[in-house]
């Protein structure tokens, strides 16, 4: 069963408010990942950019959502499939981008491959990018 936003506010300790569920609920009804203009485009007339931009940051910082990079450098917001922390995401998941539609999905299932960096390297963070045509476009 789906959480409602209401109770995924109340899971990470935020106040309920009209923007915060407005986006939540766009992030809940969408599979794919949104960048800031396909949020803009959704709720243009009902918030102004300083709320929206705002929320993405609480809702990054608390877990919420987390960052997915495109091939363009843009910036996309998915939610995060599990549990995550204002410490810590756990996203070492793969993520696919259509080129036909354009969508970015996140594949859970797919994780990356171990990856192993010199003596001195130290990974915070991972991203994996597969470009091709998704399972609506074939």
């Amino acid at each position: 069963m789906k959480k409602h936003e209401d109770q995924i506010l109340k899971d990470y300790k935020l106040r309920t408010t009209t923007s915060r569920s407005a986006i939540l609920n766009l992030f809940m009804k969408n599979s794919f990942a949104l960048s800031y203009s396909d949020i803009e485009h959704e709720i243009a007339s009902t918030f102004d950019r300083v709320t929206v931009y705002r929320t993405l940051k609480t809702f990054l910082d608390k877990g919420v959502i987390h960052k997915v990079l495109d091939d363009e450098g843009s910036l996309k917001y998915a939610l995060c499939s599990e549990p995550c922390s204002s410490h810590e995401h756990h996203h070492e998941h793969v993520h696919f981008k259509c080129q036909k539609c354009g969508q970015t999905n996140c594949l859970d299932a797919v994780t990356i491959p171990e990856v192993f960096l010199p003596a001195g390297f130290r990974a915070h963070e991972m991203n994996l990018l597969i470009q091709g045509t998704c399972d609506k476009c074939q």
